[in-house]
C-alpha cells in the first residue's frame, strides 16, 4: 500500500479514529481543529474548583451493541460501569408537579395516575384508557404519543419538551422522532437497552488525547481549515459542517444549537445526572448535574448546567440537524456538490448531516478507513461518503 499524507479537518471522535487506524496502516496524518482543544463536542476537562470531570458540551453517555466498537474504546481508557437513568420535573392529571421517570416505565404510570396496577393492568389501562386509538396511521411527532400513551402523558411528558428542544410544534415533527422513545411496562428505568453502556474513567477528552498519541499523526489546533490547505495533502477527511466545506453556496443548511447557564452548588443539587423540565412554561429543557456522570468519584461542590435550545445562527455550534422536507432537498444537494469534488471524504456528524451517537460515529470511522485503505489497495478513488447522508 503506498504511504500517503493525510489530512483530518476535526479532532473529534470521526477524525481521531481515521487518523489512528490509516497511522497504523503506515499513512502520515496530519489533524487540524479551528478550537483549541481535542475532542470536539465530547470534549472533557476538569473544573479547577471542585474537581469534577465537565462535559462542557452537555453530557454524552456511552451505549452500545456493538462488541467491536465497544473493544476499541476501551483499549484508549477503562469505562466505568454507568446507567443513564433520567428524571424529569412536569405536572401530573390534577396540576400538581412532580419528578418523574423517564423513559415512561410502571412506576411512572402508577405515579403519575396514583395507581398501583401491575404490568398487565397498566398495559391495559394504557392501550385501552388512555391511548387514542382513532389514530391508525400516526404521521406526526403528536399523533404516535397520542396513539401510544394518551393525551395525559403526551402533554405532561413530550409536548412542552418538545416544543422547546425542537423549537416547533410536535404536529409539525415526524412521527419517527418518537418511535426511538420506548414504554416500559416493568421497574426498568435504565434510558438505554444496549449491552454495553459506560462512561470513560478520566472523561473522553483523554481517551480521544490516547487515540491521537501516535508518532504518524500530528495534531494542530486553533487552526482554522481554508479549502487551500488540502492541495499539499493526497486525501482530505472532512467532519466539519458539509455547507461549510462549500462556503455555504447553495444556502445554509439548519440546526438546532444549545446554550448553556452553568451554575455551582455546595452540595449535591439535584441528586440526579439528568433532570428535564417538562412544562413549556420553564424555558430550560433540562439541568444536568456533572459529578453525577462520575458516580465512582465524590465530590463536595458540583457543576450544573441549564439547558436551552435554540435555531442556530451562522456563529453558533451546531448540534442536532433538523432534517425537515427543506433541510433534506437542500442536503441532496450538497451530496451531489460533495460528489463532484475529488480529494476529499465527509465524515462524522456535521459532514453527513446526520444525528450520529457516539459509537455509530466510531464505527463508521472504522470503517470509512478500511474502505479508503482497501481504495488505495486497489487503485479506486475514495469516495465523498462511504455512508450515504440522504
Amino acid at each position: 500500500m503506498p504511504k500517503t499524507k493525510l489530512l483530518m479537518v476535526g479532532a473529534g471522535l470521526s477524525g481521531a479514529v481515521i487518523g489512528r487506524h490509516l497511522a497504523e496502516a503506515g499513512h502520515e496524518i496530519t489533524v487540524v481543529d479551528a478550537r483549541s482543544h481535542i475532542g470536539g463536542n465530547c470534549h472533557t476537562e476538569r473544573d479547577e474548583k471542585t474537581g469534577v470531570n465537565v462535559h462542557v458540551y452537555g453530557p454524552h453517555i456511552f451505549h452500545t451493541d456493538d462488541g467491536e466498537v465497544w473493544d476499541y474504546v476501551n483499549q484508549f481508557e477503562t469505562f466505568m460501569p454507568y446507567k443513564n437513568r433520567v428524571k424529569t420535573t412536569s405536572l401530573d392529571p390534577q396540576g400538581v408537579r412532580g419528578v418523574f421517570s423517564l423513559p415512561i416505565n410502571l412506576h411512572t404510570i402508577n405515579q403519575f395516575f396514583g395507581k398501583t396496577l401491575r404490568p398487565d393492568e397498566a398495559r391495559d389501562f394504557i392501550v385501552n384508557e388512555q391511548a387514542d386509538t382513532s389514530i391508525n396511521d400516526p404521521q406526526t411527532f403528536e399523533e404516535q404519543a397520542m396513539r401510544f400513551v394518551g393525551k395525559d402523558l403526551y402533554e405532561a411528558f413530550f409536548k412542552g419538551y418538545t416544543i422547546k428542544q425542537w423549537g416547533m410544534h410536535p404536529s409539525e415533527l415526524p412521527a419517527s422522532i418518537l418511535k426511538r422513545l420506548p414504554v416500559r411496562f416493568n421497574y426498568d428505568d435504565n434510558y438505554f437497552f444496549h449491552k454495553y453502556q459506560g462512561m470513560p474513567e478520566n472523561g473522553y477528552t483523554a481517551m480521544i488525547e490516547k487515540i491521537l498519541d501516535h508518532p504518524s499523526i500530528t495534531v494542530k489546533l486553533e487552526t482554522v481549515f481554508d479549502r487551500k490547505m488540502g492541495e499539499v495533502f493526497d486525501h482530505v477527511f472532512y467532519s466539519g459542517p458539509l455547507d461549510g466545506y462549500f462556503d455555504y453556496e447553495l444556502g445554509r443548511l439548519g440546526y438546532r444549537t444549545l446554550d448553556f447557564e452553568r451554575f455551582d452548588f455546595d452540595g449535591d443539587y439535584q441528586g440526579c445526572a439528568v433532570m428535564n423540565y417538562g412544562e413549556e412554561s420553564v424555558p430550560y429543557t433540562r439541568i444536568t448535574e456533572h459529578k453525577h456522570f462520575s458516580p465512582w468519584e465524590e465530590h463536595d461542590g458540583s457543576v450544573c448546567y441549564r439547558e436551552f435550545s435554540r435555531a442556530a445562527e451562522p456563529e453558533d455550534i451546531p448540534y442536532y440537524p433538523i432534517r425537515q422536507v427543506k433541510e433534506k432537498a437542500q442536503l441532496a444537494d450538497y451530496v451531489a456538490l460533495a460528489e463532484q469534488t475529488e480529494g476529499v471524504t465527509f465524515v462524522g456528524r456535521l459532514g453527513t448531516y446526520r444525528y450520529l451517537d457516539m459509537d455509530v460515529t466510531i464505527r463508521e470511522a472504522l470503517d470509512t478507513a478500511r474502505g479508503f485503505a482497501t481504495a488505495l489497495e486497489t487503485g479506486e478513488k475514495a469516495p465523498a461518503f462511504f455512508v450515504a447522508p440522504v
